[in-house]
């Protein structure tokens, strides 16, 4: 393979590119291609990592929020079991006792699936499960690339 060699009062690729004073002027094809790819690669990674650490803080939010949740599922079921039970005992009262369940097993559909659908209409205003402000940051940089192309 060829080595190419630096002509000129270029200094040789050191893996940095050229500090500010640097004029684009002065550098030669090679070099600008060269600084085009260390500035390429330095923003996707940065992408990466911000968009990492992004979704990183979202599963984290909703790790907790879930294990919460479901801690207090349990003992709001709990709770129901108890409540549904005095109710089929207060009904049977006044009731045969299988009419009693049956109303309040009526009752407990209704509530529970008026539940679901709410709930899963909280659920889909959380998705797509993305990394939000990273998207918005990779398509301003975009944006400023073909600006800056032209």
């Amino acid at each position: 393979m060829a080595e190419i060699s630096h002509t000129g009062h270029a200094p040789p690729r050191t893996g940095e590119p050229p500090g500010p004073a640097r004029q684009v002027d002065d550098l030669s094809t090679v070099q600008l291609v060269e600084r085009l790819t260390d500035q390429v690669t330095a923003l996707v990674r940065t992408e990466i990592r911000h968009g990492a650490a992004e979704m990183k803080g979202k599963g984290a939010r909703i790790g907790a929020g879930v294990g919460v949740s479901g801690a207090g599922v349990l003992l709001l079921l709990y709770g129901l079991g108890s409540l549904v039970a005095a109710a089929v005992l207060g009904l049977a009262v006044a009731l045969e006792p299988w009419v009693a369940a049956l109303i309040v097993a009526a009752v407990l559909i209704v509530v529970g699936g008026t539940l679901t659908a709410l709930g899963g209409r909280k659920t889909k205003d959380v998705l797509p499960f993305i990394p939000d402000d990273t998207t918005h940051s990779v398509q301003e940089d975009v944006e400023t690339v073909k600006e800056h192309w032209r």
